[in-house]
């Protein structure tokens, strides 16, 4: 999910807590983990935007999609929650299909040069 613009709005956030290090302890995470993520070493992962949004109530919708309330203020945060989770379980396996499918076109372009050639 490396997306600039959710990076932007984590700054944002790590701003909003002081920095890295307070973040970190607010959400239980190493602050190398924070580092990581805003200098876009690691991929923004559904497990720090559950805890952003879980712990600290920012709202999905302003963290993801960068519209809305910053923070969760609707009754309605958790079910979004719940479905950003279930869309990205169902992204996960379509990705990993994607990837099987890909070995299987590799593996059948491949004999199919092994036949041509003997």
């Amino acid at each position: 999910m490396a997306d600039d613009s959710i990076v932007k709005r984590i700054k944002i956030i790590v701003k909003d807590y002081g920095g890295q290090l307070a973040l970190a302890g607010a959400i239980g995470v190493d602050q190398g983990f924070i580092s990581k993520v805003i200098n876009q070493k690691q991929e923004v992962s559904y497990y720090l935007i559950s805890k952003l949004c879980f712990q600290l109530k920012y709202s999905p919708e302003w963290l993801i999609l960068g519209t809305g309330d910053k923070k969760i203020n609707k009754a309605g945060s958790p079910k979004l929650i719940t479905e950003i989770q279930m869309m990205r379980t169902e992204l996960d396996i379509l990705h990993a299909r994607m990837r099987a499918f890909e070995i299987e076109i590799k593996e059948l372009k491949e004999r199919g040069n092994i036949q041509q050639a003997g």
